[in-house]
């Protein structure tokens, strides 16, 4: 699948993530005539353990990880000074490649506030059903059952999840459903189905389905450790990219950039932070940027790299029963057991290893008493955004089975955990990604998150700690808090964190917070809540007097042959874990390019 000696191709993918080999993997199955070259700085994941064994998910998220990149962001008041770490994959298959493999679908209103023709969802979701092998229930309206993605419950159940349902249903007071992820349906608990294949347990990803299963066809070309630098232009037709090998691959890369052509057209997919830079560095963007870069401005597009959007996640432990099973003995590496679940894995695609440790959800909307609880600061947005919009969730809360080590986490002692994780889906606050040049003349990265600018973007998390920490205490496998990684409670305050012999009871009154304890809780926030590694919106599909960098058909304004396909295309967030928008963006891509080469499909 590789032959550096090749110089000129029809479409040539910058980027080998998600998007780029749903694309490329269509086109090359529709027309195998089609040169189709795919660069991507990462290495190959084809049948690589740490790719295809769901369970080892955690191992790319380690500091010295190859697989991802680790982009750091400017420090931020809103953060308690931090530097927030936000990582991206760097391999083929993307995030598909390296995700949690949990599934969720945004609701359809969130692509028809898009605005974008063509991309209303009831013209996406035939592309939708036509992505996924829906394994969890037969028959369901908006589920596919004949795609390339498998989506199923997973190697086997964790039973923790059926406590947190029973004390959703109970205490939280929420109905129960099979399926929250019908486009619709949102504020009730459910199992959270995953991206595995429920036959053979493997990681059901981008790059096994869509290109490397295409081995078969010498057209399509994978070039891996290449790093594209910038778009060749003709007057203003894009006619190629110039690239150079990975430092991170290649560490020791000196050789000069080598440059390829595409005679028909060049796709950027390099995602939320590579693609803006390309744009920037072929001299597309705003003019202080390049300026500071000493780039010729080709294109006056200032929302380059702006429009910045993440999900705001909190993962908070909980120390668990003994004899509760939990991925933590297998995440430690605890040899009998990882063979145990290992060999049972290899004979039928079941155990642990067809595991991620997330079998419950709720994509939760306050109530009345909840949102009154949550007070003034967050009801202008309340009101503005989520009221009339019954399909949109304010946060996913879930229960992750095992403590995960994050770039940020702190070392626990070897026993079981259960984790409250809760995320925000649609942050009022934006941050922008560009590039910009050190004391050295080195590239960098000017990156600011804007991770809890708006102030009512910290509320929920406030307030999704105490929900989640009532749920978590009335759990039979609850055996208290692992303090290090809860607020700091001011000694003496009812809300102080320990370990406990057991749970309470289910009609036990709620914590009773002072202001003290909530200035905690804040606190807390600001200096522990992470990236869900969910960024997009960085080279938005948007008219181009609305900062927009790209039109409905995907093309970058001011220039031709040139076109942009990943997650960085999405105006607005998506109340969803992205890799399921990744996918269909890619489908949609590759029927609009099919379309106007006069491809078949």
């Amino acid at each position: 699948m590789s032959h550096p000696g090749i110089s000129e191709f029809d479409i040539i993918f910058a980027g080998g993530g998600t998007t780029a080999c749903v694309v490329a993997g269509r086109l090359a199955a529709w027309d195998p005539s089609l040169n189709i070259l795919i660069l991507e700085g990462g290495q190959h994941t084809l049948d690589q353990a740490a790719h295809v064994q769901p369970y080892r998910y955690p191992s790319h998220q380690a500091p010295t990880s190859s697989t991802m990149t680790f982009n750091v962001g400017n420090p931020s008041s809103h953060l308690n000074g931090r530097t927030p770490i936000v990582p991206c994959a760097h391999c083929i298959g993307g995030g598909s490649s390296v995700n949690f493999m949990v599934y969720t679908r945004a609701p359809a209103s969130d692509f028809d506030d898009w605005g974008a023709d063509g991309w209303e969802s009831k013209k996406l979701i035939p592309l939708m059903k036509k992505l996924e092998t829906y394994e969890v229930q037969p028959d369901r309206p908006t589920h596919g059952y004949s795609g390339p993605i498998k989506v199923s419950s997973g190697g086997c159940k964790l039973g923790a999840s059926e406590e947190f349902i029973h004390v959703g249903t109970t205490y939280h007071k929420r109905q129960y459903v099979e399926d929250t992820d019908d486009l619709e349906t949102c504020n009730t608990y459910s199992p959270w189905a995953k991206y595995i294949d429920g036959t053979t347990g493997r990681r059901s990803d981008a790059a096994h389905h869509y290109v490397y299963n295409q081995a078969h066809n010498a057209n399509l070309h994978i070039w891996v450790g290449k790093r594209v630098k910038r778009v060749i232009f003709q007057d203003k037709r894009a006619v190629g990219v110039e690239f150079t090998s990975d430092p991170g691959s290649f560490p020791d890369a000196g050789q000069p950039p080598s440059i390829v052509r595409a005679s028909k057209l060049v796709v950027v997919s390099a995602g939320a932070f590579g693609s803006p830079g390309i744009l920037e560095r072929s001299g597309i963007g705003a003019e202080v940027i390049l300026k500071q870069c000493d780039i010729e401005q080709l294109v006056d597009l200032p929302g380059v790299g702006e429009n910045y959007r993440d999900h705001n996640g909190v993962f908070v432990p909980y120390f668990a029963a003994d004899e509760v099973i939990t991925m933590d003995p297998l995440w430690r590496g605890k040899e009998s057991i990882v063979q145990e679940n290992l060999s049972q894995w290899k004979i039928n695609g079941k155990s642990l290893i067809a595991q991620n440790g997330y079998d419950a959800k709720i994509k939760w909307r306050p109530d009345d008493d909840e949102l009154k609880a949550m007070g003034p600061v967050f009801q202008p947005r309340w009101k503005e955004f989520f009221q009339d919009r019954p399909d949109k969730a304010v946060a996913i809360f879930s229960l992750l089975e095992g403590y995960i080590r994050l770039p940020s986490s702190i070392e626990v002692p070897p026993r079981n955990y259960l984790v409250a994780f809760c995320y925000t889906l649609y942050p009022a606050s934006a941050g922008s990604v560009h590039i910009k040049l050190d004391e050295n003349g080195q590239e960098g990265i000017d990156f600011n998150t804007g991770y809890l600018d708006d102030p009512s973007d910290i509320v929920p998390l406030n307030f999704g700690y105490k929900k989640m920490r009532e749920i978590f205490r009335r759990m039979p496998s609850y055996r208290g808090e692992v303090p290090a990684r809860h607020p700091r409670f001011p000694e003496g305050s009812a809300a102080v964190c320990g370990e406990a012999t057991g749970p309470v009871d289910l009609n036990a009154p709620d914590i009773i917070y002072t202001a003290d304890d909530d200035e905690a809780v804040d606190r807390f926030h600001r200096s522990c809540m992470q990236t869900t590694a969910h960024s997009l919106g960085t080279c938005a599909m948007k008219p181009r007097a609305d900062q927009g960098v790209i039109d409905v058909r995907l093309n970058v304004y001011g220039v031709t042959n040139l076109k942009v396909a990943d997650m960085s295309i999405t105006p607005k967030n998506v109340g969803t874990n992205t890799y399921s928008t990744a996918l269909l963006i890619g489908e949609k891509a590759a029927m609009i390019i099919a379309d106007e080469l006069g491809i078949e499909y």
